[in-house]
């Protein structure tokens, strides 16, 4: 960005304002005359909603948008690389908190394209794990989000550890969490549509989306799931793991078996599910053939955030 940038900005939005109706002298009048602006059709829907995104960025903490310790997918600095790549490939993230004994202490950061070298060909040099990691950068839970957003791009860093006031681990933000609150969810090759709650990937593969209405979810699989004060796929996979799930959760429901591909802090968002070679899921208009058990409760435990591995 240019130095005048600022400058020729402010020159935009004054003539802007000018024209609609005289210059803001506070933010949600800034927000009206934007919007008003939108209505004229000077401004279109996305580029007004990234507007309103930078704005709200700098009433944001870092902690209204970590990823809670409970919810961190950490690797252990003394763990074998056969133990480290199957978590890898299973969580789909790129980096990983590298921790030692205290849980509190975060050693370093791993880039999982790091490893690519150690599972590739066939000369593969010998693997440690300290060689491989990146320096960790720590953030109080109270620092602004725009103000992290600079030091993102100023140090070229992506991830960084969230710290509280007495300096334990408190969770972890990164550089796509910060921009996806300025121009929303960054969609991924799992992202279908509404209105297509289940999508076949491959022959024993299909993605479904967490609210599709669980007597759906029934009818296309066969299955005879029951919603215990629930009634959708989403209820019933918090029912079954007694937690909310994170990103790359595996678990079994009697013969089939569902892994969380898209998921939050606040809920989860889409599932691969995966039947046997001996289950053929049903149409709509068919009959279930195939009869399952829902799954048991699982007893919750007490959460403490300071006692929480990462």
């Amino acid at each position: 960005m240019s130095e005048d940038a600022p400058s020729t900005t402010g020159r935009w939005l004054k003539r802007l304002a000018q024209g609609i109706g005289g210059e803001p002298e506070n933010r949600p009048e800034l927000l009206n005359v934007l919007r008003e602006a939108a209505e004229r059709g000077l401004l279109d829907a996305d580029a007004l909603s990234m507007i309103e995104g930078v704005l709200a960025v700098s009433d944001l903490l870092v902690r209204d948008i970590m990823v809670p310790r409970s919810q961190m997918a950490i690797i252990e600095r003394d763990a074998a690389l056969d133990d480290i790549v199957p978590m890898v490939v299973e969580s789909g993230h790129s980096r990983f908190p590298v921790v030692g004994d205290d849980r509190d202490r975060v050693a370093g950061i791993l880039l999982a394209k790091d490893l690519l070298k150690y599972t590739a060909g066939e000369a593969k040099p010998e693997f440690d794990i300290r060689e491989l990691m990146r320096p960790t950068v720590f953030v109080p839970e109270s620092k602004r989000l725009d103000v992290l957003l600079r030091e993102f791009r100023a140090s070229r860093n992506h991830m960084a550890i969230v710290v509280d006031e007495y300096g334990g681990v408190a969770g972890l933000v990164t550089l796509e969490d910060v921009i996806e609150q300025i121009i929303g969810d960054i969609d991924d090759e799992y992202d279908i549509e509404e209105d297509q709650p289940i999508k076949r990937e491959t022959e024993r593969q299909f993605i479904v989306l967490a609210l599709t209405r669980l007597e759906e979810f029934n009818q296309y699989f066969g299955t005879k799931f029951e919603g215990g004060g629930f009634d959708t796929v989403a209820g019933l996979v918090l029912h079954e793991l007694g937690r909310l799930p994170r990103k790359g959760d595996t678990f079994k429901l009697k013969d089939l078996e569902l892994r969380v591909l898209r998921a939050d802090r606040r809920r989860v968002e889409a599932l691969r599910v995966t039947t046997p070679r001996d289950i053929v899921p049903q149409d709509p208009d068919h009959a279930a053939t195939v009869i399952m058990e829902p799954p048991k409760a699982k007893a919750k435990k007490p959460r403490k955030k300071k006692e929480a591995a990462p």
